[in-house]
Order: structure tokens, then C-alpha cells, then sequence
């Protein structure tokens, strides 16, 4: 019960007593009536006592709560400017009880870069009537600053008068917490950014929430970008979507580690290989509850992979293919200026083009600079110009795509893509059509190409060597060879002769082809036939070494004995006609060295120039020179 109703009932036993001449017990009704009154008085004063021993166990309870907490609670009157703090108040504020809390106070302890906030939000509320919650920061007696948070109700008194009633908390441990939360998420980040990997953390429907920022500068897209749906459509190389889509849908729904390459678009339009890896994040019920993946750019591997098996494919195809000789044989005077030309050449990464008969060694030659040179450990690709279709020739020289003509079933890479690194030797480049000349033209200007069926440039590095039968200067005033492309190969060249002029090396040559082609048919050749040698020695070779190389095979073949021998019907001697042709050439040729010989005399060594042997004759100064050399004229 309230305590009024203690007050009552001492009230009406007064009343009794009085009644009753101060005597409880004068009537019987009336004492029992005092008995009843006497009994509720003690039950209430007993009630009483319980009460107010609660309300202490509350008040110690509270206080223990609010020192546990750190929070204390206070009040404000607005008109009378005064304010109560609870203990734990003064605890939080490290005040002494003894002087009383006041609004100046309060305010000269908050940190100036709060304290007009604060101010005003107090104003504010004051005005408003109306209550507020905020934090701010509060400077101690030693210097340092805590974090508190302040929330406080608007109450009314009964005569019209403001009050809050609130509740301040000491929160400087959650914000320091929050702040090293928030510091070791930065150091995180600074982490991530400053690995050279792509780092992407999806959700567990495998949509982007975060990207590093390696990521985002490779894309150059946003994190918003990224979250899209069309984000892999955007990035993501076209023949890559339709493999990785369902591959990458089924590894999500198994839930555990996986891993694909791709190629991923840059922000400059180019495409480059990456190994994505993908590992789960799972919470204590084993559910997905992130996914972390990681881009690890393979390109240069890549590249390397796609030059090793271009390698080896043009390997498979030289083990294959029959090769003319395995090492040039010959020491011979012509033979011996032609090895000093390669040996200064080899090294260097300059264009060459090999002149010569058909059958005298040309891609010997070319590949004696290919292994002399630094690009010896890489590939040398060998493409016959005149044994491809002309409407295949671009497709062979520079790939195709798949579709690009009817029969590309899939895409192709060209010779000049395998010999990436390396060397390209195009035997018979005077049999080129003339809209592969142009292309051609392009690679050795600007040092890349297009596939067939693709506009895309494809940088390479190959040196280029070129071998004809042909002669190009009058294949250029012919029109059938563009003459901007024989001043682009021919840089440096070197002129093979013909066997004929060779004849100190035929004897050499005889022993080192009976040698090899009894090998490989199981024989034992221990002799030469000295007659067979001298018929050998004397014979022309129309078809140069080509020719002696199927002449020794066929003997050695036949062969029955040890002794190497040729029939010598054999060597059918070369027709008048034939003769004829082949001396009138040679008349042509002698008469065309005595003409140069004689401009050179009178321009007296000068090639170039209004007044120099060139203009004189005729001709351009690079086909001047490259005949001077070809017959070995002294300028």
C-alpha cells in the first residue's frame, strides 16, 4: 500500500480515541474496530520498511549497472540551470562530488572542434522543446579525450518548466575499437592494392562487391560497373564466355576451390591472359558466405607456350621434310667469299636476300645465318613461296581466323607468328602475288600484321631472309615485283654460285654425299672411282647440287661392290640448244661487266649522284651495287 493510507488509519484511531474518552477498550465494537485499525497500521509500517529496503537493493543495483556500463544518467532544469549527476556520471567525467555540475562547466571540458556542435544542439533542443542525441569528445584532467555519447528526453513540469532527463556514456573504447577496425581495413586495402594481382570478393551468388586496385585500373571500370551484369560480357575475350559461363556456374554450386584462364580486356583495348582462382569463405554451418578470387596475369607464359608449340610445330615439319644438306661442304674461292659474307651478317638483324640458281644450297645459306646469329635458339620457319596456292599464300604467311574463307574451320597461325623470335625464310620470293607483295611490305615497315579475317595488329620480332631463282631488278622493270619491297630485302645480299663454278669442290662433295646415302642404305662405299671422279669433275650441273645429289644417291643405290661408281649415261651432256641459250646468257652477262666495268672507269669509282656510274647506265644505285657485287667488279 502507499503511505497515505498509513496516515489515514492514525487518522480515524485518533478519531477513535477521541470518541471514546482516550480509552480504546470503552465499547466493544469500537476496540475491535481499534484492534483492526492497530493490526493494518503494523502490517503497513511493516510494508513500508520492505519497501524502502528495496528500493536501496534497486539503487545499488542501478549504480552497479551504470559503473558496469559506463554509463551515468543526470538531469537538467532549463529555467534554474541545474543539473544532476549520477555517481557513475561523476566517475565518467572524473569531477569531485563535492562541486556541483553547471552547463559552462560541461562545455568548457568538451573538445573545441565539438563544442560548437554541441552548443548549438543543446540551444536547439532548449528551443524546440524536443530531445536530442548525440556524440562528442571530452577533454580530461591529464590530457586525454574520451568519447562520449549523449542522449537525453524532453520533460514538462506541472508548472510549465523544461527539463531533460538523460543518460551519458563513456563510449571510447567502442570508438577506439572502431577506429583500429577501421585502420586495419585501410592497412588491408593497402595490402590488396599493392599486390600485383587482380583480387575480386564476390557474395555467394558470385556478384562483385569488392575489387582491388590493380583491378579496376586494368579494367578501368568502376566498382558500380563491375557489380553489372553485363560486367563479364564487357571484359571477358568472346570466345572465352560460352567455355568459362557454365564452368564457372558449376564450380560456384559445388562450393569448393577452382580455378580457369581467361583472356580479360584491358582499358586500352588490348586482351591479356589471366589464371582466375577462386577459394570460399564459409561460416560455423558450413554455408558460402563470401568468395575470394584472385587474377594472376600469364600473358608473357602464355606467349611463350604459343612460341614454344609454334617451334615445335615448324620443328615437326623441318624433322619431316627431307633437308638438302646438313652442312655446307665446300672451300672453294667463290664458296669461301660467300662464308665470310655470312659470318659478318649473321649476327646482325638485317634483311638478306640469298641470289642464286635453283639447286645450289640457297636455304643452306639462310640457315647457316640463322644458327650463326642470337636468335639461333628460337625457330627458323622455311615457307616455299612458289609451292603455295596463290589464294592461300597470305593465309599461310599470316593465319587466319576461324571463318575468315569457306574451309577455316578454326583459327591458324601463320609463319610469321611462328617464327616470332626467330627467322622466317622465304625460299622463292619472286614467285609472290602481287597484293602479298604489299602485305609483306607492311611487316618488314612497321613490324606487324593482320590475320586473315581480323583487323587486329599482331606485333612480331623476326628477322627476314629471302631466296629467288629470279632476277628481280628485271622482274621490277617488268612490273611483276614492286620495287619498294626489293629495296626492302634486298639489304644485304649474298649470291650462291652455281656448282659449274665450284668444280674444286665437287670432289669433296661426292665423298660426303656417297658417305651419307650409303649409311642410310646399309652399305659399305670404301672407293671412288677415279674415272667416275674426273667424269663428275668436268660435267656442267644444269641442275647444280640438286642435280649431284640425286646423281650419288642413284649410284650408291645401284652400287654392288665398294667402290662408288657412275654410269656414265648419266651425265647427258647438255643440249646445243641449251648451250646455246646458257652461252648466250653468259656473252649477255660478260658484256653487261664490261659495260660497268667502263662507266665505272670514267665516273672513276663514283656509283651515286647526277655524274655517277649509276645515271649513266641507267639503273638504280641499289641494283648498280647489288651487280658489282653479285660479279665481283672493283669499284
Amino acid at each position: 500500500m502507499p503511505k497515505v493510507n498509513q496516515t489515514k488509519l492514525g487518522d480515524e484511531l485518533d478519531e477513535l480515541y477521541s470518541e471514546n474518552n482516550f480509552s480504546p477498550f470503552a465499547f466493544t465494537s469500537d476496540r475491535v474496530r481499534v484492534l483492526e485499525l492497530l493490526a493494518s497500521h503494523v502490517a503497513i509500517s511493516l510494508e513500508n520498511a520492505s519497501l524502502h529496503s528495496d528500493l536501496q537493493c534497486s539503487e545499488t543495483l542501478l549504480a552497479e549497472g551504470q559503473r558496469l556500463t559506463h554509463t551515468g544518467s543526470f538531469g537538467w532544469s532549463v529555467a534554474s540551470g541545474d543539473i544532476y549527476w549520477s555517481a557513475e556520471t561523476y566517475n565518467i567525467f572524473e569531477n569531485d562530488r563535492a562541486a556541483k555540475p553547471s552547463l559552462e562547466m560541461i562545455l568548457r571540458r568538451i573538445h573545441p572542434d565539438d563544442r560548437e556542435f554541441v552548443q548549438q544542439t543543446i540551444e536547439w533542443a532548449s528551443e524546440a522543446r524536443a530531445d536530442f542525441d548525440f556524440e562528442h569528445r571530452l577533454l580530461m584532467p591529464d590530457g586525454s579525450v574520451k568519447h562520449l555519447h549523449v542522449s537525453a528526453r524532453v520533460l514538462a513540469t506541472s508548472s510549465g518548466n523544461l527539463e531533460f532527463v538523460g543518460a551519458v556514456t563513456d563510449v571510447t573504447a567502442a570508438k577506439q575499437a572502431e577506429e583500429k577496425s577501421r585502420q586495419d581495413a585501410y592497412e588491408l586495402r593497402c595490402i590488396t592494392d599493392s599486390i600485383p594481382q587482380a583480387i575480386v570478393v564476390y557474395d555467394p551468388g558470385g556478384q562483385a562487391i569488392y575489387v582491388n586496385r590493380v583491378g579496376l585500373e586494368y579494367t578501368g571500370l568502376s566498382i558500380e560497373e563491375m557489380r553489372a551484369e553485363s560486367f563479364r560480357d564487357r571484359v571477358v575475350h568472346p570466345e572465352d564466355i560460352e567455355r568459362l559461363r557454365d564452368l564457372r556456374q558449376n564450380a560456384l554450386l559445388r562450393g569448393g576451390p577452382f580455378e580457369y584462364e581467361l583472356r580479360a580486356l584491358g582499358k586500352d583495348g588490348k586482351y591479356r591472359w589471366y589464371l582466375s582462382q577462386y577459394n570460399p569463405l564459409k561460416d560455423e554451418q558450413g554455408r558460402i558466405i563470401r568468395w575470394y578470387a584472385t587474377a594472376t596475369d600469364i600473358e608473357d607464359r602464355k606467349v611463350d607456350q604459343q612460341r614454344l608449340q609454334n617451334e615445335n610445330v615448324a620443328l615437326r615439319e623441318e624433322i619431316d621434310r627431307f633437308s638438302m644438306f646438313e652442312e655446307i661442304v665446300g672451300s672453294c674461292e667463290p664458296m669461301r667469299q660467300v662464308l665470310k659474307q655470312v659470318a659478318k651478317v649473321a649476327p646482325s638483324n638485317s634483311t638478306v636476300l640469298i641470289l642464286g640458281e635453283t639447286g645450289t644450297g640457297k636455304e643452306l645459306i639462310a640457315r647457316a645465318l640463322h644458327r650463326r646469329s642470337n636468335r639461333a635458339a628460337r625457330a627458323f620457319v622455311r615457307v616455299n613461296c612458289a609451292a603455295i596456292p596463290q589464294s592461300l599464300i597470305a593465309s599461310e604467311l599470316f593465319g587466319h581466323e576461324k571463318g575468315a574463307f569457306t574451309g577455316a574451320l578454326q583459327r591458324r597461325v601463320g609463319r610469321f607468328e611462328s617464327a616470332d623470335g626467330g627467322t622466317l625464310f622465304l625460299d622463292e620470293i619472286g614467285d609472290l602475288p602481287m597484293e602479298t607483295q604489299i602485305a609483306l611490305l607492311r611487316v618488314l615497315q612497321e613490324r606487324e600484321f593482320e590475320r586473315v579475317g581480323n583487323n587486329r595488329p599482331i606485333s612480331i620480332d623476326v628477322r627476314l631472309i629471302a631466296a629467288t631463282n629470279r632476277d628481280l631488278p628485271a622482274a621490277v622493270a617488268a612490273g611483276t615485283f614492286r620495287q619498294d619491297l626489293f629495296y626492302r630485302l634486298n639489304v644485304v645480299p649474298i649470291v650462291v654460285p652455281p656448282l659449274r663454278e665450284r668444280a674444286a669442290d665437287i670432289p669433296l662433295l661426292v665423298e660426303y654425299l656417297v658417305g651419307r646415302y650409303a649409311k642410310s642404305a646399309g652399305k659399305t662405299i670404301r672407293h671412288i672411282n677415279k674415272q667416275t671422279l674426273g667424269q663428275l669433275t668436268a660435267y656442267d650441273w644444269p641442275g647444280n647440287i640438286r642435280e649431284l645429289q640425286n646423281v650419288v644417291e642413284r649410284a650408291v643405290i645401284l652400287s654392288e661392290t665398294d667402290t662408288f661408281f657412275v654410269d656414265p649415261s648419266w651425265l647427258k651432256p647438255e643440249s646445243v640448244e641449251s648451250r646455246k641459250s646458257r652461252e648466250g646468257l653468259l656473252a649477255l652477262a660478260d658484256r653487261e661487266v664490261e659495260m660497268i666495268k667502263a662507266a665505272l672507269a670514267e665516273c672513276r669509282g663514283r656509283i651515286s649522284g647526277p655524274a655517277g656510274a649509276a645515271a649513266k647506265l641507267g639503273m638504280p644505285r641499289q641494283t648498280l651495287e647489288s651487280k658489282i657485287r653479285r660479279f665481283g667488279i672493283s669499284k
